[in-house]
């Protein structure tokens, strides 16, 4: 019986293991997907949400790194100081006021300047007072940058860089860096920048030339020097440039006279009082002035006399907004734009590029009131009659293109002695050196 059993139990087996081979094999059921990206965490734990989240959709691109937090205000440069020293009052409404002007515009480039400045840095205002003494006090202060603005300081700028080697100096309108000039001195820590005033000089004389009635035009200079002479020289020649070629009168009719009061600006006891110096212009019947000083007494002498009835202009000198101390006297306004040359010094200084270069800057001819481009400029002052403006227009365009040279031959010294011969266009060191006024002109050519 018992063998009988396990017989049945083994056939059982057997089939059993046969159905199941012969069944088929059931599917796989897949795991489940696995992320397309481990969500990055954040660094800083979020606030809790003031309401339940929504879901999001899935990023369909994971960011290659985790981001950063960025800075809540970006960093800024370390301060720099710079120096600036001042012939005169940096609210003179002239040469140094137009100074002051291009270290501000300097800093609306580079918020990280910060200037220190002196002013009235003359033998009037601070007679105890050196440029070294003012430059070791800067120094002192971490400045290795100065900028000082003024013919008259062109031999203590020099011997300060060579008391100072480690730090630099710009005497502006100074030629101590020119290697052709007369007066080079070979300072690695020594450089020069100006602009070319004279072709606006000339567009002065023009404006004064086309104006006057009488013939008659008064020049107000400071010092005499080449630069002053150069100036004085440069308006006389757009003068009678205007009055022979436009107006086609005789360049003999013309009276240009020049008084020198001794000073950039009026130093009482010291100096010829400007006031005095334009008020015996417009006595002795010259009906337009024009200024040389750093200062305007020419054209509020203008003004007050305007206001009695009087017929008589002035053009002021240095300051763009220099009419606005009488507006309907002025003719207009030969200008220094600083702020490039300044910006253009201190970016190289802060690069480390800086080298020691003689700049003579020439106008921006295609926009010639250009702030950002032009070294001088010219503003039309509410005085000069349409007419006249649109012909100063014309000349100032010859002048851009070349097709007025004023600087070529003949020019004739005021002693008669031929100094650029017919041809021939003056050099710029026969410009910049000139030694006399010019025939035609009368005054003082040197203090000798």
């Amino acid at each position: 019986m018992s063998k009988k059993i396990l017989l049945v139990v083994a056939l059982v087996v057997l089939a059993t293991v046969a159905l199941a081979a012969c069944a088929p094999a059931p599917t796989a059921v897949p795991p489940p997907p696995p992320p397309t990206t481990a969500p990055v965490q954040p660094t800083v734990a979020p606030a809790p949400p003031t309401t339940a989240p929504q879901p999001t959709a899935a990023p369909t691109k994971a960011p290659t790194a985790a981001p950063t937090a960025a800075p809540t205000v970006a960093p800024t440069a370390a301060p720099l100081n710079l120096g600036i020293v001042l012939v005169g009052p940096q609210n003179d409404h002239g040469w140094s006021e137009a100074n002051w002007i291009a270290a501000q515009y300097v800093k609306t480039k580079m918020p990280n300047v910060n200037w220190i400045v002196i002013d009235k840095l003359n033998s009037a205002d601070r007679p105890s007072t050196t440029l070294e003494q003012v430059v070791s006090d800067m120094a002192s202060k971490g400045v290795k940058l100065v900028f000082t603005t003024s013919d008259d300081f062109k031999t203590d700028t020099i011997t300060a860089a060579q008391k100072h080697p480690d730090m630099t100096f710009i005497n502006v309108s100074g030629d101590s860096a020119w290697k052709a000039g007369n007066a080079y001195k070979r300072l690695a820590n020594l450089g020069n920048f100006r602009g070319k005033v004279e072709y606006m000089k000339m567009v002065a004389g023009c404006s004064a030339a086309l104006t006057t009635q009488t013939g008659k035009i008064g020049f107000l200079g400071p010092l005499i020097n080449d630069e002053t002479r150069r100036l004085a020289d440069s308006a006389y020649l757009g003068a009678k440039y205007c009055w022979t070629t436009y107006l086609k009168k005789n360049p003999a009719d013309l009276k240009f006279d020049v008084t020198w009061i001794g000073f950039w600006f009026n130093i009482p006891g010291v100096t010829l009082d400007p006031t005095k110096v334009a008020n015996d212009f417009y006595n002795s019947g010259h009906d337009v002035v024009i200024s040389g000083i750093d200062t305007t007494e020419a054209l509020v002498t203008a003004g007050q006399r305007q206001a009695k009835g009087e017929k008589v202009y002035a053009v002021s000198y240095d300051f763009k907004n220099g009419c606005d101390e009488a507006p309907n006297a002025c003719l207009g306004v030969p200008y220094f734009n600083w702020g490039p040359a300044y910006l253009k010094t201190v970016q190289s200084f802060v690069a480390g590029t800086w080298k020691p270069s003689w700049d003579w800057n020439a106008p921006d001819w295609s926009n010639l009131d250009n702030p950002d481009t032009g070294a001088v400029g010219f503003t039309f002052g509410a005085g000069l009659s349409a007419a006249n403006k649109t012909t100063v227009q014309t000349f100032i365009k010859g002048l851009g293109d070349g097709s007025i040279n004023l600087f070529q031959g003949p020019v004739v010294l005021q002693d008669g002695s031929s100094y650029v011969a017919a041809g021939q266009t003056a050099t710029d060191k026969q410009i910049w050196y000139l030694p006399q006024l010019l025939q035609g002109m009368t005054g003082a050519s040197s203090t000798k």
